[in-house]
């Protein structure tokens, strides 16, 4: 039990002097975490409902952990109103909220060797002033048993963190990355002059300003 609520439960009883001297602390000390109490509990009861939001991020879509949840309460609000990530998973601990853990790892970027090496256009900068500006997309995998795996594209919007859009298939051929593309841009209402920042794999890296005309591709 914290030492300063014992003194607080038993100080009717007796003298707060006294029990501070019991149990060794001291009374400025514990006159401090007194008058702290109301903000204690306002802190409490914010963590409460942050909870809840949590869970019902978590309970449409058991997968997502951390990052995920993070991007999608801080999408389209103020600044001011925002989450710290380290607060979410501090409360997901507490609380026992886990996302999908893959723990095999499974080769997803593969080089192309003849292809050359597009710009970083973004200078490892993955922040975006504005939705719809910058674009990062990446492959994972998810394991089916069996040892098969389907393979996930996709394309996360650099200013919210949010998903805005993917494709799967069992393969990782172009079109992997080209569904999920025009996923975005149909969710977004097209991608005109968006870049689009991708790894080295041959799947991914190639100059989509060529093809569709709205993005100026790079690889990382």
């Amino acid at each position: 039990m914290n030492r300063f609520q014992f003194v607080a439960d038993h100080s009717d009883t007796y003298p707060v002097k006294r029990l501070c001297q019991v149990i060794d602390i001291a009374r400025s000390s514990y006159y401090a975490w007194a008058a702290a109490a109301p903000a204690r509990a306002a802190r409490a009861d914010a963590d409460a409902r942050l909870v809840e939001r949590i869970r019902k991020v978590h309970d449409a879509d058991r997968t997502v952990g951390r990052p995920r949840i993070t991007a999608e309460l801080n999408d389209s609000v103020p600044a001011g109103e925002r989450v710290n990530h380290k607060r979410i998973g501090r409360l997901m601990r507490e609380h026992g909220i886990e996302g999908l853990r893959l723990r095999r790892r499974h080769r997803t970027t593969i080089p192309e060797p003849a292809d050359q090496k597009a710009p970083d256009l973004l200078g490892r900068d993955f922040t975006a002033a504005a939705p719809n500006t910058r674009y990062v997309g990446d492959i994972t995998y998810l394991p089916c048993g069996n040892g098969e795996f389907l393979y996930l594209a996709t394309v996360i919007d650099c200013h919210s963190r949010r998903l805005a859009g993917w494709s799967i298939a069992d393969h990782m051929r172009t079109e992997l990355v080209s569904d999920a593309l025009r996923a975005a841009a149909r969710n977004r209402g097209g991608l005109e002059g968006a870049i689009f920042h991708s790894d080295h794999g041959s799947q991914g890296g190639f100059n989509w300003s060529s093809q569709h005309n709205y993005f100026e591709s790079d690889c990382r």
